[in-house]
């Protein structure tokens, strides 16, 4: 049945590769064609047809306030008539910076860039300039982006083999990208054995959430510290969707573990293209133009998403912090009630794994690593992702991608929430 939806969608897909910007916006494997959305507020969006959905995709994580934050707003507005782009200096940035460094105590400098990607291949640059090593040790079910370097699989079941999961990634890049499976300390230990003196850095999401949400334990992060200070290699944590999210200071605040270089994205723009990589000012003296690891940007530290992140950040104090966790196990718990009652059980195999403000739905629990999620998952996901995008309820289109809650998602939004899902 024609819609607008699918009018535009095939018009897309005679200019763009797949009609989408962004492969998990294509609705690969669903049975309906991609949404067009025309607006937001809060915690929802309305597409072109005029239809409201409760949204928990929230731009991937950075809308932590939810859409269209008044405040935020005004101050993005106040900027925009100042002018949207210089390519110079300007004294946003140097806000942003203050404010975050200050609240931040395992960094001393940040670089400000265009998004998270961006963040990680600086990062793994300035790894292997400080080091002057090339190998990067990366985990089975962490993404880090599009880098060539970090769009590698493992190989053959073989620790540290690895192969291109992407065609145009070179072997010889792939030959430098070691992949071992996450929980596996003694993997890892037998990796910095089998290249001695060859691995500049491990690069880890503390909180594996584009994979799945796969909560790790404290034990293994800690062991990773441990190796990496022992064979003087760099702990790299990308924290793009766990910084300023669970945390003002991420993970690394709730681990209490140092890393060496960290790089975010997401909430520190507010919802505005942005990253960053930030470490001790000893690391990041090694960058252009102090040092000789070059990068650059004509949009880095955009003055928009400079005001758009900050005045963010301000309004993610203590309290809201506490707020916005409460929100989410509201949310939570809803679905849960609901997946285990709905149309006799249909849906009652499914778990909701949880961490502060996001949460993962999905048949199984216990789940820390890629191995553990169950084989059937993107076919299982296909019906209840329909019924739900039905109903007004929009979840990332694909079955390993988190749903996020915001500080929008209040009591009146769970009320909907609960509305709709038993309507």
């Amino acid at each position: 049945m024609s819609n607008l939806h699918t009018e535009i969608f095939e018009k897309s897909k005679k200019m763009v590769p797949g009609g989408v910007h962004s492969p998990v916006r294509s609705f690969k494997g669903m049975e309906s064609t991609p949404k067009f959305f025309k607006s937001a507020n809060g915690a929802y969006f309305t597409d072109i047809e005029g239809k409201d959905y409760i949204d928990f995709c929230m731009s991937f994580g950075p809308l932590v306030l939810g859409h269209q934050n008044p405040a935020v707003k005004e101050k993005l507005t106040q900027a925009l008539g100042r002018g949207w782009s210089y390519g110079a200096c300007e004294p946003y940035s140097v806000d942003l910076a203050e404010y975050l460094l200050s609240r931040l105590p395992h960094v001393d400098q940040i670089r400000f860039v265009n998004s998270g990607t961006e963040a990680v291949m600086t990062a793994l640059r300035l790894a292997r300039g400080v080091t002057k090593k090339n190998k990067i040790i990366k985990f089975n079910g962490c993404y880090h982006g599009h880098v060539d370097a970090m769009l590698i699989k493992a190989g053959s079941g073989l620790a540290g083999a690895a192969e291109s999961s992407s065609l145009g990634v070179p072997k010889g890049v792939a030959d430098d990208t070691l992949i071992l499976e996450l929980e596996d300390l003694d993997g890892v230990k037998k990796c910095f054995e089998d290249h001695k003196d060859e691995i500049a850095a491990i690069i880890v999401e503390p909180l594996p959430a584009n994979n799945g949400l796969l909560i790790q334990d404290q034990e293994f992060l800690q062991g990773l510290r441990d190796i990496t200070k022992a064979n003087d290699a760099l702990l790299i944590f990308d924290e793009v969707i766990s910084g300023f999210r669970v945390a003002f200071g991420g993970m690394a605040e709730l681990t209490g573990i140092t890393p060496d270089i960290v790089t975010y994205g997401k909430v520190i723009g507010g919802g505005l293209p942005v990253g960053a990589l930030a470490a001790k000012t000893e690391i990041m003296e090694h960058l252009a133009p102090v040092g000789g690891v070059y990068q650059a940007g004509t949009l880095s530290a955009n003055p928009l998403a400079m005001v758009g992140g900050l005045e963010t950040l301000k309004q993610m104090t203590k309290e809201n912090y506490e707020k916005l966790e409460q929100n989410t196990l509201r949310i939570v718990n809803i679905f849960k009630k609901w997946l285990a009652e709905y149309n006799d059980g249909q849906f009652s195999n499914y778990n909701i794994i949880h961490h502060s403000s996001l949460f993962w739905i999905v048949p199984g629990d216990k789940i820390k690593s890629v191995g553990n999620i169950p084989g059937n998952i993107g076919e299982d996901f296909v019906p209840l992702f329909e019924l739900l995008l039905e109903k007004g309820i929009y979840l990332s289109p694909n079955a390993y991608e988190v749903g996020f809650g915001s500080l929008a998602h209040d009591e009146d939004v769970a009320k909907d929430l609960e509305k709709r899902l038993w309507s």
